[in-house]
């Protein structure tokens, strides 16, 4: 199994994980162009997809999944509360939409996707672990905090891709308005470099082969900053630790 970011941030994420012929895109905040390129960059077309998963409504995550679904004919899995948010903005045209529940795992081909909610400001958010029965990648940004839940979703992984959104230094001394700081410090926000680490720290990290820092700031990070965070919690080396940027996202990772 493999993954590989077409771009992580405030300005649109998607990521990309295969198992032999099952390739499947988690989130797609992107326009049509532009993810056509962004996936050519890692050797895809799109008529390579099986699907896409949505992890919430925001623009940066959904925004582009539903033209890209539309011309390519291919199914979305999204929660109930997910689909009641984005009715508005869903095409005429029929879609594949398929309904999944958040507490409960199932198979797409290849590839076993389980679903676990997490706290933020969207009406029913989840994020994923995606196995082949052997190898385990988990992925969570966009949450405020960590859960027990969250915890025993994300234990035992080989890959992890794990928000470090903001540094809170940066954050509080930056040009933001005291209520988006709030928001985006806030239980229901983004995680923050240190309480990445420190949900990083708990975690059985016996089997993890690769640490990616992802949806980081532009005005409120560095990635230097993310880095340090997470590599003092796994006390590695900090060439270790692998950047998800919000221009090329990053390459192939196998695990």
């Amino acid at each position: 199994m493999r993954f590989s970011s077409i771009g992580s941030g405030s300005a649109g994420n998607g990521l990309v994980v295969e198992q032999s012929s099952t390739r499947l895109l988690l989130d797609c905040g992107f326009g049509l162009r532009d993810t056509e390129q962004r996936l050519a960059r890692i050797g895809l077309s799109p008529d390579q997809l099986t699907g896409i998963l949505i992890t919430h409504e925001h623009e940066d995550h959904a925004g582009g999944v539903f033209k890209l679904a539309r011309k390519y004919r291919m199914p979305v899995w999204l929660t109930h509360g997910t689909l009641k948010m984005i009715e508005r903005i869903l095409p005429t045209e029929p879609l594949d939409l398929r309904i999944i529940d958040s507490h409960s795992k199932f198979n797409i081909n290849e590839i076993e996707v389980t679903p676990f909610p997490v706290p933020h400001d969207a009406r029913e958010p989840v994020q994923y672990t995606f196995s082949n029965g052997d190898k385990k990648l988990g992925v969570l940004t966009d949450t405020g905090c960590s859960t027990p839940h969250i915890q025993e979703m994300l234990n035992g992984c080989h890959g992890l891709m794990l928000e470090c959104n903001h540094d809170i230094d940066m954050l509080m001394n930056g040009i933001y308005p005291m209520s988006l700081k709030q928001r985006v410090s806030g239980r229901l926000g983004h995680l923050d470099n240190k309480s990445a680490a420190g949900i990083l720290s708990k975690l059985d990290n016996g089997h993890l082969k690769h640490i990616v820092a992802a949806h980081l700031s532009e005005k409120n990070n560095r990635p230097e900053l993310a880095i340090n965070a997470l590599s003092s919690a796994l006390n590695c080396e900090r060439d270790w630790i692998s950047i998800a940027s919000q221009e090329t996202g990053f390459n192939w990772r196998e695990i």
